[in-house]
């Protein structure tokens, strides 16, 4: 029996070193499975997952953070955060976790908005970041996907929703651009797009999205929005509302379009259809328009229009002797005169050549038309300064009234047309008042 206790002690070992290597065992398959499954969490989270060194080098990349900055060969030796995050704010030496926006740059060099989450580690040196990519064109969005977005980009549209009841407000990545923003730099809201339209037009556009709201009818209206950096901008909003099954609206759908330059464009059709393309003042049409609607409001209070026409005296020669360059600086300083000698509220025309015509509204008595008449002569008649020298022109002025002289558009033309050819008849800086060409 002697020899029977070492036997036991050494059968005892034996079976505790087996025990404890199946527990290293077991401990070791239990940590690989636990790396495996934060290996395939890693692989398969649709955010970055950026791991830095204490020197802020990029220590890994998980999945999605290697197809987010285009780096797919997952080589980071070199990599520092800077080359992803040029403005991340630095780490301190206790980092706490942290959330902020910046924008990130991917390996192509093009910039996209991003949402980080730093993760704080305690008595470690290093840190774990999570990047969410808010530019919403992701990597591996369908091709469809990326070609509605470009599209949306490219043709300036893009599209919303509104919840009536709250302060949500959902905008597509081109509406951001439109409101002077890069995708993701703020939360769109209702109160945000508030403050971003033009103070003239926010009570209109609201009032009009509250019609939409309560009558169901379409929203279609055109304002203008303010750029944070003060520019504006014109946008066209249609859309209508989304109700439930009681019939109580939800909310608002529809898109919006940057019409900046369509507007510009028709500007610029209206100026030349409209405008004199030499002196910018109104031409025929625009002439006949207003003087027609100062016949009509003279006719519902019982008040005075006078017709003032102006033909420019020695003009031909003055054009033909110093050419068309001399006349077209005459004509248009002719023009600048005219307005300066009447008021901000009668008009001043060009109706071809070197005749004008002025409108006269809201007269008392025919001494303010001579006083007005006499204030052109002396305007037009001022010496004016052409390379260096001076030269002058006179002026024949012919004058109709309504209702004295006629109470048609057609006839107090013709009236005060006959008069500016007596005047000029009889000699320069002369009026005739058409008494006599009345019918």
């Amino acid at each position: 029996m002697p020899h029977a206790v070492p036997v036991f002690i050494s059968i005892s070992l034996v079976v505790i070193a087996i025990v404890a290597l199946a527990y290293v065992i077991w401990r070791w398959w239990q940590a690989c499975a636990q790396t495996n499954l934060f290996k395939s969490v890693m692989a398969n989270i649709s955010d970055g997952v950026v791991t830095l060194d204490a020197d802020r080098s990029v220590r890994s990349l998980n999945t999605a953070a290697t197809k987010m900055f285009g780096r797919f060969d997952g080589a980071v030796s070199g990599l520092r955060l800077s080359d992803l995050l040029p403005d991340a704010p630095e780490i301190g030496h206790e980092p706490q976790d942290t959330e902020y926006r910046t924008e990130a740059i991917r390996s192509n060099g093009t910039a996209f908005p991003v949402e980080v989450k730093l993760l704080a580690r305690r008595n470690q040196r290093d840190s774990i970041l999570i990047i969410r990519d808010l530019s919403r064109v992701r990597l591996d969005a369908t091709e469809e996907e990326q070609r509605f977005k470009q599209s949306q980009y490219f043709a300036r549209i893009g599209t919303w929703d509104w919840c009536v009841d709250t302060d949500e407000l959902y905008w597509s990545d081109a509406i951001y651009g439109m409101f002077g923003y890069k995708p993701g730099e703020v939360t769109p809201s209702y109160s945000l797009f508030c403050d971003a339209v033009h103070p003239d037009d926010r009570e209109r556009v609201r009032q009009g999205e509250i019609r939409c709201v309560e009558t169901g009818e379409n929203h279609d209206e055109e304002y203008r929005v303010v750029w944070p950096d003060g520019s504006i901008r014109w946008l066209r909003e249609t859309g209508n509302i989304i109700k439930d099954e009681n019939g109580d609206a939800l909310k608002m759908m529809g898109v919006v379009r940057d019409i900046t330059e369509e507007r510009a464009e028709a500007d610029q059709i209206r100026e030349l259809a409209f405008n004199d393309p030499l002196t910018r003042l109104p031409n025929r049409i625009i002439f006949e328009d207003r003087l027609s609607k100062a016949i009509d409001r003279a006719k519902r209070h019982k008040t005075r229009v006078a017709l003032i026409f102006i033909d420019l005296d020695g003009f031909k020669q003055i054009n033909d002797e110093l050419g068309h360059v001399a006349g077209d600086c005459i004509l248009i300083e002719t023009g600048k005169r005219l307005q300066n000698a009447v008021r901000a509220s009668d008009t001043v025309a060009r109706i071809g050549g070197d005749e004008f015509t002025v409108i006269l509204e809201d007269l008392d008595t025919d001494a303010e038309v001579h006083r007005v008449a006499d204030k052109i002569l002396h305007a037009v008649s001022e010496p004016l300064r052409h390379d260096g020298g001076t030269c002058q022109v006179g002026a024949s002025l012919g004058v109709s009234i309504y209702p004295e002289h006629a109470r048609t558009l057609d006839t107090l033309i013709h009236i005060a047309d006959q008069a500016m050819y007596a005047a000029k008849a009889k000699g320069t800086n002369l009026c005739q008042i058409g008494q006599e060409f009345a019918s």
